[in-house]
């Protein structure tokens, strides 16, 4: 089992889920982050510091959709490993639903 970064992230990128990882599994795209399942050792510590509740166990049914896209994107985009700044409108996107058409293919910089 392993752990995704699903569509609540989307223009949100709250990022207290980087600081606890303790493998740095997190990827940096413009407007989401990632998890690469083929890193994440499926210790959990993540789930509960997302504000945007945006990580689930990839035995989640609404985690489906959301495996490959996480690992399509981990390794395209740039591996971060502190916390940085969310999106400066991420608390106006918190918690709106169908955010999946906004989805950047674009990555982060990879700087936070």
């Amino acid at each position: 089992m392993t752990y995704v970064v699903t569509e609540n992230c989307i223009k949100c990128k709250y990022q207290d889920c980087v600081e606890v990882c303790p493998v740095d599994c997190f990827y940096e795209g413009e407007n989401l982050l990632v998890i690469n399942p083929d890193e994440c050792i499926d210790c959990g510590v993540c789930e509960p510091e997302c504000p945007a509740e945006a990580i689930l166990p990839d035995s989640d049914d609404r985690a489906a959709d959301w495996i490959e896209i996480n690992r399509e994107y981990a390794a395209r985009w740039p591996n971060i490993t502190r916390k940085g700044d969310p999106l400066p409108d991420a608390d106006d996107w918190k918690d709106k639903p169908g955010k999946k058409e906004f989805l950047s293919d674009n990555p982060g910089t990879g700087t936070t």
